[in-house]
């Protein structure tokens, strides 16, 4: 992506590595990456059953998504698109989850917040990377060159399974949250916050509203 710091990392990263990943940063990964959603997470944190697989099997890299996939009658995988799901939603299992898989990285769309980062990821030593936009799920399966395996598909159904994935060049993707905690998303929110004010200044409030819409445009952005 042309003016941006671009790294290209090779799984497992170390601490090392991810402490030279400054928020704003884009990776392509090339390793191992499984995906792992809400049914995946409850199994393991809140019902305690553990993992499906080991750590050193799975990768220490988890992708909350959906992938575009199927199971054909021979037992082979076809893999299209992986499209990123909101990550908010898993903040409730994060603690538990960073403790029992030992991932350092997670992927996923719309981030968490710079409280949740330093209070779920620093401790781990874990960075959160974001999806570039909408609609480039297509463009990500491209760096997908091998299913290794599926795991819980009979306990949790296609979407909800643990797709583990052999990946080259994966990505574009963002470093939204570092090390340190620190937020791309909130950093550059508040930059734009500074100057709502000013672009509405002058104008009428609106005639016809929302139930519950709010005038102030701070909170309308957000």
């Amino acid at each position: 992506m042309p003016g941006l710091k671009t790294v290209d990392l090779q799984l497992p990263a170390t601490t090392e590595q991810l402490r030279g990943l400054d928020i704003g940063t884009v990776v392509y990964l090339t390793g191992r990456v499984f995906t792992a959603r809400e049914g995946v997470y409850k199994r393991v944190v809140e019902e305690r059953h553990g993992l499906p697989a080991a750590p050193e099997i799975l990768g220490r890299v988890n992708f909350h998504c959906s992938p575009a996939a199927t199971i054909e009658p021979d037992g082979s995988f076809t893999m299209g698109a992986v499209s990123a799901t909101a990550s908010f939603r898993f903040a409730k299992w994060l603690d538990g989850w960073f403790t029992l898989s030992g991932c350092n990285i997670i992927i996923g769309k719309g981030g968490m917040t710079s409280a949740d980062y330093r209070k779920l990821f620093v401790p781990h030593n874990a960075i959160y990377l974001t999806t570039v936009g909408y609609g480039t799920g297509a463009l990500l399966g491209r760096g997908i060159t091998r299913v290794a395996d599926v795991l819980w598909v009979e306990e949790l159904g296609l979407a909800q399974a643990v797709w583990v994935l052999d990946v080259v060049r994966f990505g574009p993707f963002l470093v939204e949250s570092d090390l340190a905690g620190n937020s791309l998303f909130e950093r550059e929110n508040a930059k734009i916050a500074a100057n709502i004010a000013a672009l509405y200044e002058g104008t009428k409030p609106a005639t016809l509203r929302r139930y519950g819409e709010t005038d102030d445009k701070t909170d309308e952005v957000i």
